[in-house]
């Protein structure tokens, strides 16, 4: 079932998300858009390693369902992520950091198997 490929798949989620909140720290809410793509693409991963096929219409409603973590992420680019360096380290660090948190809720999700047969695993 699942292992290694669950880092790799949540690890480098967070590497890209981390990149996308450094280069777009100064346009608030500019990075929201592909942020979920990256956590809707990761949580679509972290599923198959779980078998279960998971569709494209049902992974924004888990993003969504485990993003209750972003709204610090909102707060922190509000307070400092219009100062350039800084707000681009820190909202680095956050956007990487709840794409980590995201993806790990994701996994214990899956490692449910109540979860998995609610979407069609096994």
């Amino acid at each position: 079932m699942a292992g290694g490929g669950v880092h790799a798949i949540i690890h480098s989620a967070s590497v890209a998300a981390g990149g996308v909140g450094a280069g777009l720290a100064q346009i608030p809410g500019s990075d929201a858009p592909v942020l979920m793509t990256i956590q809707t693409g990761m949580i679509i991963g972290i599923a198959h390693q779980h078998d279960v096929s998971l569709g494209k219409t049902a992974a924004p409603d888990l993003v969504m369902t485990f993003a209750a973590l972003m709204a610090g992420r909102g707060i922190s680019q509000l307070l400092v992520g219009w100062v350039p360096v800084l707000g681009n380290a820190i909202n680095a660090t956050t956007a990487a950091g709840i794409t980590e948190a995201i993806g790990w809720a994701a996994n214990t999700y899956f490692s449910d198997e109540g979860n998995r047969k609610k979407h069609g695993g096994k």
